[in-house]
């Protein structure tokens, strides 16, 4: 008889055989309905050649109609909606048709952007992404679902725009944006959508585009704030224009470390996507030189004017030089001073014997060790999850609050009884706060403190694996 952990193990290779089929088959009717498409399209033309249809094929109307524009009567319905507008018509959709953009980044800002460019007719549509779908990104990722947790963002991706659209072309890149592929991938698309979350990615993008003189939408979602606009179009500024010097990297938050709410990145998704349809469709003044600024608190979107093209920039400035081998050559993570990778980065500030593992610290909690657990994260974080009697001091507001720790730690020797001091422990999110903490007690003459290596991170891992991950 199987162990149940034997069950487990059978029971999810089953699950993700038949997701894999799914997805196989998934792929297999849209191939078959754009060859349906097309075959559609075709019937006007093999009616009046005498061919004669079996039965199968569908219905044919306005047959001998005048369709100069070369849009197939199915494209004709599908886009209806658009034809009608005096202000778009065959002619933007006919555009549309036959242009390609790419999507960088199949997350919060990609995920609307995707679907509505697929939606609308792009011909071409690429998403590139190397990350796979998690539990903790279906609140704002949409074009995401339960069935895909655990498969590669672009598969994901994919399959929703087939679903939504079976006669365009979809292009999977399954890997991570870096210099030595950009411009091979880049190249291939006329409009590039930047929809990343991270400094070094917003520079290798845009000089990317520059040296490519491909327009750049770019986008950026944090908490309840929204910001979108144009760069690279018709001699505007591209990114270095407006930020020459890369921000501190303090000043360079995630979603995945600040929060944001899930409609925000949407509605700047969207627009990026009707940035990209303006451009390519040739209908609208798209935001060059402006930006667009939403405030999801007071339901405010406002306009900006933002400097032009400077002449003095070191990549689209008049006198540069750079070129596609100084981009292939480019140090983007050291330019920027942070990480290319979606992972968080993991600091090493102190020696190992001021470290102690989760595993090592929760022996001492059933050995009965007297000691006092700081926990330094935000109090609106320590609301969330905590571990049980733990201390929360937010790191911002360690100084002032360092007699607290002094009278915890002289409370809980008292109640040990032994005259031997207390041992210190920091805890924070993922390792990296508590190193900090760490180095002001030793400052401060804590020496005893130490910090848990990983955080509650380490601690779901190696620890309890019920306990709540955020």
């Amino acid at each position: 008889m199987e162990s149940s952990g034997d069950d487990v193990a059978r029971i999810r290779r089953e699950i993700q055989a038949l997701k894999d089929e799914k997805a196989c088959i998934e792929q297999k009717i849209s191939v078959l309905e754009a060859q349906l498409q097309e075959t559609a399209s075709l019937a006007p033309q093999l009616q009046q050649n005498g061919d004669v249809c079996n039965g199968s094929c569908p219905p044919i109307t306005a047959v001998g109609a005048n369709m100069a524009h070369g849009l197939s009567a199915d494209s004709i319905y599908r886009y209806s909606r658009h034809l009608l507008l005096p202000s778009f018509g065959v002619q933007a959709q006919s555009n549309l048709l036959k242009s390609s953009i790419l999507v960088v980044g199949a997350g919060g800002l990609g995920s609307p952007a995707l679907l509505y460019l697929a939606a609308c007719g792009v011909g071409r549509l690429g998403v590139v992404d190397h990350d796979v779908v998690e539990l903790n990104n279906m609140h704002r990722q949409v074009i995401h679902t339960e069935a895909y947790i655990g498969q590669p963002k672009v598969k994901s991706a994919a399959a929703a725009c087939r679903a939504i659209n079976s006669t365009i072309q979809i292009v999977e890149h399954k890997e991570a944006l870096r210099t030595s592929n950009a411009l091979e991938i880049l190249s291939r698309y006329d409009i590039i959508i930047d929809a990343t979350d991270n400094a070094p990615s917003r520079y290798m993008i845009s000089d990317c585009c520059v040296v490519l003189g491909k327009p750049l939408v770019s986008g950026a979602a944090l908490g309840l704030e929204g910001q979108l606009t144009v760069y690279n179009y018709k001699g505007g500024p591209c990114y270095r224009c407006l930020f020459p010097t890369p921000p501190p990297t303090t000043a360079c938050q995630r979603c995945s470390d600040s929060g944001v709410l899930g409609v925000v990145p949407g509605i700047i998704g969207c627009l990026q996507a009707l940035e990209a349809i303006k451009m390519a469709s040739a209908v609208g003044e798209p935001l060059s030189g402006r930006m667009l600024l939403f405030d999801a608190l007071s339901a405010r979107i406002r306009i900006v004017k933002i400097r032009g093209r400077s002449v003095q920039c070191e990549v689209c400035g008049e006198n540069t030089t750079f070129n596609q081998q100084q981009f292939k050559d480019f140090d983007y993570e050291k330019f920027t001073q942070s990480p290319l990778s979606t992972s968080p980065p993991k600091l090493k500030l102190l020696a190992p014997d001021s470290r102690i593992t989760s595993k090592e610290y929760k022996g001492r909690i059933v050995a009965g060790e007297a000691h006092v657990l700081v926990d330094v994260r935000p109090e609106h974080h320590y609301r969330i999850v905590s571990i049980p009697k733990s201390l929360n001091i937010p790191l911002a507001s360690l100084e002032a609050r360092l007699s607290e720790i002094s009278a915890a730690l002289k409370q809980e020797q008292e109640q040990e009884g032994t005259g031997s001091g207390a041992n210190l422990y920091v805890i924070c999110r993922r390792g990296n706060d508590s190193q900090r903490a760490v180095q002001y007690l030793h400052n401060k003459g804590f020496n005893l403190a130490k910090d848990i290596v990983g955080g509650l991170e380490s601690w779901v891992h190696d620890v309890d694996p019920n306990f709540p991950m955020y």
